[in-house]
């Protein structure tokens, strides 16, 4: 490795020399109003492969407006929006969902299942969209819930499986495509305490094998469990805990 890219403490590839899972630069988002409601300003943020980020913030501070310009399910006023190294500015919203489609995962807080299907064939459906043959789907979606804890529970629809299990089916579902990163929104906000506790040990198991998530939430208590916290206050990003490469050398 030559010293044009490496850092300056000598750890590694610099941060500029990386592509990001996710990146905004300058982010603005605006909605029709007179005057305009601004709902991001200026908004900044970079999310590197391998990371487990918390974007935290009260109910009206931005953080869904924020978790759909992230997610490609809204485009922002202003500003570049890049996934895993793709621009995704310009493009058509068909472009935008086959990106969204093959690039992003999400876990939402209402698990979003459909009720009279199993829960293989709720992660199978995953990839209806990416043209994988019905034989492949089920061995992906397999796989997907073995590593969710849940492969003696194939079979079972969503009404025998507890609020834990359905959610552990979405993150599953989320899994299957092996996407650049998973948005996770308000992913325990339906669940008991005990469950909670079990979401939140399996997406730190997950991020400890490589997946990068993004955990969306208003929970002060699971934010400071995580090893990067991201707060929003009316818009902006008000506090970041740091990404790795920016902590201090000891």
């Amino acid at each position: 490795m030559t010293a044009a890219t490496m850092n300056d403490s000598g750890r590694g590839p610099a941060r500029s020399q990386r592509r990001p899972a996710l990146e905004l630069r300058r982010v603005l988002k605006e909605y029709p109003g007179d005057p305009p409601v601004r709902a991001l300003n200026d908004v900044s943020l970079r999310i590197d492969h391998g990371e487990l980020v918390a974007i935290v913030g009260a109910s009206g501070s931005g953080k869904s407006t924020l978790l759909n310009v992230m997610g490609t399910l809204d485009r922002p006023t202003q500003g570049i929006v890049e996934i895993d190294g793709v621009d995704t500015a310009g493009r058509s919203d068909n472009a935008v969902a086959g990106i969204r489609a093959r690039k992003i995962g999400f876990v939402f807080q209402q698990f979003f299942l459909l009720p009279g299907m199993s829960a293989v064939e709720n992660v199978g459906n995953g990839l209806l969209y990416q043209g994988v043959a019905p034989s492949e789907r089920r061995a992906r979606a397999i796989d997907a819930l073995s590593r969710v804890g849940l492969g003696p529970r194939l079979e079972h629809t969503p009404n025998h499986l507890s609020g834990g299990e359905r959610q552990r089916v979405a993150v599953a579902r989320a899994l299957v495509h092996h996407p650049a990163f998973v948005l996770a929104d308000e992913p325990t906000g339906n669940l008991d305490s005990r469950s909670t506790d079990a979401v939140m040990q399996l997406v730190r198991d997950l991020h400890a094998e490589g997946t990068t998530i993004v955990v969306i939430t208003h929970d002060t208590d699971i934010a400071a469990e995580l090893p990067r916290r991201v707060t929003v206050h009316d818009g902006s990003i008000i506090a970041d805990s740091g990404h790795p490469d920016d902590a201090p050398e000891i």
